[in-house]
């Protein structure tokens, strides 16, 4: 069989633990056979962002920016015990967090539905997409130690350094404790909404986007006012045309909201907040490794990815020589999400092809009853058993729907 070929290369960015070793299966095994596989290749596991002073991450990200489309692998941000245990510099920034502020775009998540999968709020029939603003907040802040006794400061100047205002954080008196200085961008925040209510509209689904301006009275009003300018100026009539609704709320109301919706909606979230609640929504449906993963550029750039973490445990096992059985889906799918959006950028229609049946092919194999071990539990079919499989008999499996 001649293989698929590729004109523009894919970014692809290598990762960490197992999801590294489930990424070069995914390659030997589904991809490679068919497809004359073209990458620019970014090595972001852990000891070599360390090696090159994580330089290699940003190298990344503008190579993204000059081809269009990259691929990502699960990757460590590393904590205090990760530095002793990669005897690593420094404790490097999550790399997720620096490609995201250098692309300055928008993170939409959507679930992987199977027949079979039940979710665990059953009411949710319809796919809930999370978009998640991927600029600023608690990802770029700065934070100190206080000693006991210190006075914190929110200070501002003007472009020439004058001091413009000065506000008390807190006075220390009496213990020592912490601050953090955070921050975000009116043009990050507009470009945020536009990319949700187009989004919507090309999906065809109401949205709802949340903050807590109650609380946060300038911060986060500043998002639901910029929302609100950009719906009215650019986005009413179309959603009205549409029969959708836009709806803005606080944040816990939204939980409620979603929680007893039937899904169908996209959920429009500020950084931190996207952050918790993808991993939530993805958990209710099924499990993590049962979501999609997109970060959007303003224009019109993209970064697939899973939206899970490295699953460290299932790496230690596989390093003492155990069977794992490690659910791959999601990895699949961010390397499907590259792969069918590098072909209609390029006009390929067998690399699009490819794509909707390697989808397909993993979607099959699970509703015909071989799965990884984290879904066995979550199934029921009539007339179908579900059998664990290792984690690469899973993408064997696959291979033979193909």
């Amino acid at each position: 069989m001649e293989k698929i070929r590729m004109t523009t290369p894919l970014v692809e960015m290598d990762g960490d633990e197992m999801t590294r070793i489930l990424w070069g299966w995914i390659k030997e095994i589904l991809i490679e056979p068919y497809v004359e596989l073209k990458t620019e290749y970014y090595d972001l596991g852990l000891p070599n962002r360390d090696a090159t002073e994580d330089r290699v991450t940003a190298e990344s990200a503008e190579a993204t920016k000059k081809y269009g489309v990259a691929v990502k692998c699960a990757t460590i941000t590393p904590n205090a015990q990760r530095m002793t245990e990669y005897n690593l510099h420094q404790m490097w920034k999550s790399p997720n967090g620096t490609i995201r502020r250098i692309l300055d775009g928008t993170v939409f998540r959507a679930p992987i539905l199977c027949k079979g999968i039940r979710p665990y709020i059953p009411g949710w029939k319809k796919p809930i997409v999370l978009a998640r603003h991927a600029y600023g907040d608690i990802y770029n802040a700065v934070d100190e130690r206080v000693e006991e006794g210190s006075k914190t400061y929110l200070v501002v100047t003007d472009k020439d350094g004058k001091e413009v205002s000065r506000r008390l954080i807190h006075d220390f008196k009496g213990s020592a404790g912490i601050v953090q200085g955070m921050h975000n961008r009116d043009d990050s925040i507009r470009s945020f909404a536009h990319s949700c209510f187009r989004y919507a509209l090309e999906e065809n689904i109401s949205m709802y986007f949340a903050t807590k301006d109650t609380i946060s009275k300038v911060y986060d009003r500043r998002f639901k006012d910029i929302f609100a300018e950009v719906y009215e100026s650019d986005y009413r009539a179309a959603f009205e045309a549409k029969g959708l609704e836009y709806l803005y709320t606080l944040i816990d109301d939204a939980v409620a909201r979603v929680v007893r919706s039937e899904g169908g909606i996209l959920w429009a979230c500020k950084n931190y907040d996207g952050d918790v609640m993808s991993d939530m929504v993805a958990t209710a449906y099924g499990s993590l490794g049962m979501m999609t993963s997109v970060l959007v550029s303003p224009d019109g750039k993209y970064e697939y990815e899973a939206a899970h973490g490295t699953v460290t445990r299932h790496y230690y096992k596989y390093l003492k020589g155990e069977t794992t059985s490690t659910n791959s889906v999601a990895t699949i799918f961010a390397w499907t999400g590259a792969l069918r959006k590098r072909g209609e950028l390029d006009g390929n229609t067998d690399l699009v092809a490819f794509a909707d049946r390697l989808e397909g092919a993993t979607v099959r194999t699970i509703e015909e009853g071989e799965m990884t071990g984290d879904l066995v539990s979550l199934f029921s079919s009539e007339g179908v058993t579900a059998k664990k499989l290792d984690s690469r008999a899973f993408l064997q499996a696959i291979a033979k729907r193909m």
